[in-house]
């Protein structure tokens, strides 16, 4: 074949991955060809022993086999960035990271697309993944494994009922039946939110803590409305931990959660603060309520930059040692605005 009708080739191979069935005519347009020589490059994807399937009928055309696995030959430069940092991300803990797909595969996937690559953008996206770092580094829990991930994804899709085995965060372990709502990937973690077999409280079980997952007869429905990501992000943010922070703030629920992700804070609107007179003169009243926020942490000292940086009035209701936190924060602030020397000088 001539570079020309091998591109051309090539360029109906491309078509014929984006699914479904092709009808001649629409071929012929799209490579700029007639319907004979499609035929023909047809032909010669046949002589590759790409298994291009002919379909008769008044809409019939041509189409790949079905369960054909390409292999990535038609990617783009932009395609080949994608696959290439997708599969870095979850060698390093990124949230696709599974254990059935580990480390191994992933690098062994990687280097398969390398393989097929023009060597100039071989070489470009190289010094790329060689010279790029990632903030995010991988979590000490085990990522879940893949078929356990796809055999959930199975049953949510056909809001099928699972059983499975869990050893939950005081490593006891127990069997249990679950209606899988939904799947969440969230800050290199997995997540299943679900209800029990009667549709009962809400759950959520980390993927990476499951074992022996079986798909059981019966259908359910998803309650209507129901956003899985919410409702993780908000049962993380009400997970027990060390410190069980509570604090009032003079603002509107939208400014705080621009502030405040999901992830780190519960917001509800609440009553007037105790002890607090409104009358602060700093602009705060502007109309806006208190609102109750709750934090759940292993450490308290992040939280007063926090809070100052809301610029809004606050009174902490818990614990204790947060107020002398946001004291000491304060005396610094203060110290470091009443200096009068430039760095580098004086004594």
């Amino acid at each position: 074949m001539t570079t020309s009708t091998t591109a051309r080739v090539l360029g109906l191979l491309e078509i014929l991955q984006g699914g479904g069935t092709r009808t001649v005519p629409d071929l012929a347009a799209r490579l700029g060809v007639d319907e004979r020589t499609v035929r023909r490059y047809v032909a010669h994807l046949l002589d590759l022993d790409i298994p291009v399937d002919a379909v008769r009928g008044r809409y019939g055309g041509y189409r790949l086999a079905p369960g054909y696995r390409m292999p990535p030959l038609m990617l783009t430069d932009e395609e080949a960035l994608a696959v290439l940092l997708g599969l870095l991300s979850g060698q390093r803990g990124g949230p696709g990271a599974v254990s059935g797909a580990s480390a191994a595969a992933g690098e062994s996937a990687a280097a398969k697309v390398r393989r097929v690559l023009p060597v100039t953008l071989r070489r470009r996206l190289e010094a790329l993944l060689e010279t790029a770092d990632f903030t995010d580094r991988p979590r000490p829990a085990a990522p879940p494994r893949a078929a356990v991930l796809l055999e959930l994804a199975e049953a949510v899709r056909g809001q099928r009922p699972v059983a499975f085995a869990y050893t939950d965060r005081a490593g006891d372990d127990s069997a249990r039946t679950v209606l899988p709502y939904g799947l969440v990937a969230h800050s290199g973690r997995w997540y299943l939110t679900g209800a029990g077999r009667d549709g009962g409280e809400l759950r959520i079980f980390r993927l990476d803590r499951i074992t022996s997952v079986r798909l059981l007869t019966g259908s359910f429905d998803v309650p209507d409305g129901f956003d899985p990501a919410a409702t993780v992000l908000d049962h993380l943010a009400r997970t027990p931990w060390t410190h069980d922070v509570s604090v009032r703030v003079r603002a509107t629920v939208g400014h705080l959660r621009d502030r405040l992700p999901a992830g780190i804070a519960a917001l509800s609107e609440a009553g007037p603060a105790g002890g607090w007179d409104g009358g602060s003169g700093d602009g705060s009243d502007d109309g806006s309520g208190w609102v109750h926020v709750r934090i759940r942490a292993e450490r308290l000292d992040w939280i007063p930059p926090v809070l100052a940086a809301l610029d809004r009035p606050f009174v902490i209701e818990r614990p204790t040692e947060l107020r002398d936190l946001v004291r000491a924060l304060a005396r610094r602030l203060g110290a470091y605005a009443d200096a009068d020397d430039q760095p580098g000088q004086g004594g």
